[in-house]
């Protein structure tokens, strides 16, 4: 039994092991799941941000308003323009080195060509950035901007369809090629092969160069509105269209002067080598690589090119028309910059006078530039003057609209023969208006605004100035949005009434600048004035803000108490009576008593109110306390009376007393009679006494009444009438 139970025991420990075992197993098991279930999201997220880091900035579709595609098309507006300048250059290339013979200015081409270099680089960046900017659809355009196409293989195969041919011709760098690759290959070269060579590359790669800033401008126009934002910037643009032009002309009118140069002198080569001269001439001698050869310089002591090419020369056969000042004023010969600012000259010279004074010759070529100058000058010209002068108008359009106002104010007024003084505050008023606002109607242009704009606008505007006011100070931010959205500006010259006492108030002014007069009569009561000065911070027509916050408000304005005069020019927020109505029955934080006393506090029709009550108050206690001194001296008078009555009565009764007691009867009769006359005598005396005290006292009072005032001395005081309350209870008290 005892094997049998150990057996037993045996086998339950190993089903326990057993079973301990396999939890352990399942709880290991279920621990690697969960490690590989965060291992492999944890892979996918490295995997995410690793492809979300690969992918490069290049590769993104750009939005044609993006800030980076707006900015870089002005900058490259900028780039094209500096490549129609750098391009011109190259016809300055070729020079007069010596007598009779031209040559490659090398150190300019090196010049040229780095910043033509830098010039395509940047060309070639833009048509990178078209392969990746994305378009808008045309058939989305029925409301709208239109819908964005971000396919890059939907944009390449617009781009390659419509610009792309026009923006590689203008990118393919053929002057660098030709003057550094393909002249030097060549077996004979020289200056005039460069010369005619560079000239025709330079003016077949302009034209795309030109057409390639058509669509970027009408691209700029489209996602800014304009390139030029103010009037001045907008005529200086088209001042530097034109010099680029007359940069243009001055360069084309060079290297065809040089042309007509190397013309004359391969017609007089040409002429000499017919003949027996010795030495004969060679083409290679119009080139200065050969100035150095004994044959060249035999052939110049002896030759008659030179002279007959002469521009001086009046005898010569061959006419230079308009090109002989390049040679008369030696501009061939002479220095870069000179050449370069003499050629710009008679460029915008010859523009602005649409090339009528130019001389030409007969020669074709001469005449045909002659006519294109003369084209280009008066479209060009004309178009100069014509967006000059309408930039020009914009920034005097506003003043010349004035100048008609005020002329016809001016009419106005002398037909309906003002007096001067009336006119002087219409002129004062005028120019006051247009030195605060220069005509623009601010109120237009916040209600051509969104909603949600003008309010940031009216609070970035009138917050500050609003919470100036101390009675607004304590409204919460909800509150003041709305009020300061309805606030318009106003404003008056020096001694304008705005208001009278009894006429209709229907605004509340806020002043910003500026002082005015308030004053009151208390309907037109007699002795009463009442007058106050307003500063920055005040307002009036606080009676407006009582007829708002009735619950069930008349039709009628209500009436001002006060008559107000601006002793300065004025300027103020005005908040209209329907305005203030509807803010008062949105907004139910205006009924609070809190504002309710910050309003009594800070309203001048309260304080006066209340400083006259106080007044009526403090007289009332003068006039008490007067009376009360004058029953007290009056009562303390007959008192002393009295007791000088019984003092002397009760003194005679002792002296009758001393004088004996057996005396008469006929003697105590008589002296009876005596004492009793004597004492209706003095009483008599007594009161005539007191009544003249009386009278001395009470002329007194109405001295001490009479310099207190007028109304004092009355004893009568003008009943003030308390101004009227809002009738709060059909509303709930927020606080």
């Amino acid at each position: 039994m005892e094997g049998k139970k150990k057996g037993n025991d045996k086998k339950g420990s190993w089903e326990e092991k057993k079973g301990w075992n396999g939890r352990r197993r399942r709880r290991r098991r279920r621990r690697k799941d969960m490690h590989n279930i965060a291992y492999s999201r944890l892979g996918g997220l490295q995997k995410s941000l690793t492809l979300y880091r690969k992918v490069p900035w290049w590769d993104k579709i750009l939005e044609p308003d993006s800030e980076f595609v707006v900015r870089w098309n002005l900058i490259f507006l900028v780039t094209c323009l500096f490549a129609l300048f750098i391009d011109p250059l190259y016809f300055y290339l070729i020079i007069i080195g010596g007598p009779g013979c031209m040559r490659f200015n090398t150190r300019l081409g090196i010049v040229i060509t780095f910043f033509r270099t830098i010039v395509d680089f940047f060309s070639l960046f833009h048509i990178s950035m078209k392969f990746r900017t994305a378009f808008v659809a045309p058939n989305s355009r029925v409301f709208g901007r239109g819908d964005l196409v971000m396919d890059p293989s939907a944009i390449a195969m617009r781009y390659l369809k419509k610009d792309f041919l026009i923006d590689l011709a203008a990118t393919l760098p053929l002057p660098q090629i030709v003057i550094w690759f393909v002249l030097p290959a060549l077996k004979n070269p020289s200056a005039s092969h460069a010369n005619h060579t560079l000239a025709l590359i330079v003016l077949i790669q302009y034209a795309p160069r030109l057409f390639v800033i058509f669509p970027l401008n009408r691209q700029i126009n489209k996602t800014t509105g304009a390139i030029a934002k103010t009037a001045w910037a907008g005529a200086a643009y088209n001042l530097l269209l034109y010099l680029l032009a007359s940069h243009v002309i001055g360069a084309a009118w060079y290297v065809a002067s040089i042309q007509r140069q190397d013309e004359c002198w391969k017609l007089e080569c040409r002429k000499e080598m017919n003949k027996t001269h010795s030495p004969s001439c060679k083409p290679i001698f119009l080139d200065c690589e050969s100035l150095d050869k004994p044959e060249r310089k035999a052939w110049l002591r002896s030759t008659h090119v030179l002279t007959n090419c002469d521009a001086f020369n009046d005898e010569k056969n061959f006419e230079f028309g308009m090109f002989a000042d390049a040679f008369t004023d030696e501009v061939a010969s002479a220095v870069f910059y000179e050449k370069y600012f003499y050629c710009l000259w008679f460029g915008l010279k010859s523009l602005s006078a649409y090339g009528q004074n130019l001389t030409t010759s007969t020669y074709s070529g001469e005449i045909l530039f002659s006519i294109v100058i003369c084209s280009m000058g008066l479209v060009l010209f004309s178009h100069l003057i014509g967006q000059v002068q309408s930039y020009l108008q914009s920034t005097t359009a506003r003043l010349e609209q004035w100048r008609v106002k005020r002329r016809d104010t001016e009419e106005w007024m002398t037909h309906r023969q003002l007096p001067l003084h009336l006119q002087e505050r219409v002129r004062r008023f005028v120019q006051y208006k247009w030195i605060a606002t220069r005509g623009v109607d601010e109120e237009s242009i916040l209600r051509s605004l969104p909603l949600d704009l003008r309010r940031q606008i009216q609070r970035h505007l009138s917050l500050a100035l609003v919470r100036r006011v101390p009675f607004f100070a304590q409204m919460d931010a909800q509150l003041l949005d709305a009020i300061c959205e309805r606030l318009v500006s106003s404003l008056n010259t020096k001694d304008t009434f705005l208001t009278r006492e009894g006429d209709p108030v229907n605004e509340m002014l806020f002043i910003i600048r500026g002082q005015l007069e308030s004053s009151t009569t208390n309907g037109g009561r007699s002795g009463f004035f009442n007058s106050i000065t307003l500063r920055p911070g005040d307002f009036c027509g606080e009676e407006l803000l009582t007829w708002a916050l009735v619950p069930t408000p008349s039709l009628n304005f209500p009436s001002s108490t006060r008559t107000v005069k601006s002793l300065t020019e004025v300027e103020a927020f005005a908040l209209r009576a329907e305005d203030l109505k509807f803010v008062a029955s949105q907004f139910k934080r205006l009924h609070s008593k809190k504002l309710q006393h910050a309003f009594r506090y800070y309203s001048h029709q309260w304080r006066t109110w209340g400083s006259c009550f106080i007044q009526a108050a403090w007289r009332r206690y003068v006039k008490r306390k007067l009376a009360m001194e004058l029953a007290r001296q009056e009562e303390l008078y007959y008192t002393n009376i009295l007791d000088q009555d019984h003092h002397s009565s009760h003194g005679n009764e002792m002296m009758v007393g001393s004088e004996g007691v057996g005396e008469t009867s006929s003697t105590h009769g008589s002296s009876k009679t005596t004492i009793t006359t004597n004492n209706k005598k003095q009483n008599l005396g007594i009161t005539m006494l007191a009544s003249k005290f009386a009278a001395n006292t009470r002329r007194g009072v109405h001295q001490k009444l009479a310099a207190l005032g007028p109304d004092a001395a009355s004893l009568k005081m003008p009943k003030l009438f308390k101004p009227d309350e809002p009738d709060f209870s059909a509303f709930q008290d927020d606080n």
